[in-house]
């Protein structure tokens, strides 16, 4: 038995909790304590979900207990059984708040071998386990090489500083003119912003030179819907300055897609050489951005022109591919999402607690 807790729904720490309570549970009994309101796209996983809310009327008190949620809060479990934190963070420190929630805890469990040697240094605790997250490769699943004359790159995550979207839109001006057969799908809604940050975004991209090539498309409410629009694009693209993990970038490589995307933080744990086209990021510096980071504690990969430069060489690279026939399937990409299915973490997150 395993008692968890973990958001359910859509959302980045939502879809790794509803993945990983559906796994552990083909593997033994759990209970769940959802973390606001759970909000799932099948009738099946609402069954699921719903059986295993029930199951913790009666919970084993002696149970390990899983709390999937952030640093700066990991006070609250259910029983008296091992307290096992699984943080998902993307700079490389901490502060006083989020280091004492995590010194407190029986276990740390993190996705990258990045973040564990963060969580060692920051706190020096001495029991972290890896666990890789997964993708679910009955959805992203791999597509053909895509035919038809345009290069599509796509870039799919809520609209931040921390994940390039300030850049992206001046690599994609650099790389391309009008006259190039080439779009950019940003599928970025934050639903944390309001409508005047969303607008804000939005008109970035709107006013950019290329802005006629740039398509904003709306969040969509499935996995099956997002899989839908990668298969439609060429190459996933993610000049990220700081990641937790980045699903949607492991999603593209199942699909097959070519990707391109910083050499930095949690992604280089499935990313390299091999599979991706890296953008090297030579220094770090303090992480800002007026809303989420104010440049207090941890930084994040230092993104300058030579970034920018190196990324709109990449895309044109993927375009003259495209154009000449010769871009293929990321068959490297596809076999590094096979060995990361979401059966694997659950198997890895217990282990971690024996």
């Amino acid at each position: 038995m395993i008692n968890v807790i973990s958001p359910i729904n859509q959302l980045g720490y939502g879809i790794v909790g509803l993945n990983i309570v559906k796994s552990l549970h083909e593997l033994m009994d759990i209970s769940l304590w959802p973390i606001g309101q759970p909000s799932v796209t099948s009738q099946e996983d609402a069954n699921l979900v719903s059986g295993l809310i029930d199951s913790g009327q009666l919970p084993d008190f002696d149970a390990p207990c899983l709390r999937i949620w952030h640093q700066h809060d990991m006070s609250q479990f259910v029983g008296r059984g091992l307290r096992v934190g699984m943080p998902i963070f993307e700079l490389d420190d901490f502060n006083r708040v989020e280091k004492h929630h995590l010194s407190n805890l029986d276990r740390v469990v993190v996705c990258s071998e990045w973040a564990k040697q963060v969580v060692y240094d920051t706190i020096k605790h001495n029991n972290i386990h890896v666990v890789q997250l997964g993708v679910d490769t009955d959805i992203f699943k791999p597509c053909e090489t895509l035919e038809g004359s345009t290069t599509t790159f796509f870039n799919c995550g809520k609209w931040e500083v921390r994940k390039g979207h300030d850049i992206l839109f001046k690599a994609f001006d650099e790389a391309f003119s009008l006259d190039d057969d080439v779009e950019l799908w940003m599928m970025c809604q934050n639903p944390f912003n309001s409508e005047s940050e969303e607008e804000e975004w939005r008109n970035l991209y709107k006013g950019a030179k290329m802005g006629s090539k740039i398509k904003l498309i709306d969040r969509v409410e499935s996995q099956e819907e997002v899989y839908n629009i990668m298969s439609k694009a060429d190459c996933g693209v993610f000049p990220s300055r700081g990641e937790g993990w980045n699903l949607e970038l492991l999603e593209m490589m199942a699909c097959g897609k070519n990707v391109i995307a910083t050499n930095y933080s949690a992604h280089t744990e499935f990313c390299n050489e091999d599979n991706s086209i890296l953008i090297e990021c030579q220094e770090t510096e303090p992480a800002y951005d007026g809303k989420w980071f104010h440049g207090k504690c941890g930084s994040w990969a230092k993104v300058g022109e030579k970034q920018i430069t190196d990324l709109s060489d990449a895309m044109r690279d993927i375009f003259e591919q495209k154009t000449n026939g010769r871009l293929s399937v990321n068959t490297q990409g596809i076999k590094t999402a096979k060995s990361l299915s979401w059966n694997s973490t659950a198997l890895k997150i217990l282990e971690s607690l024996k």
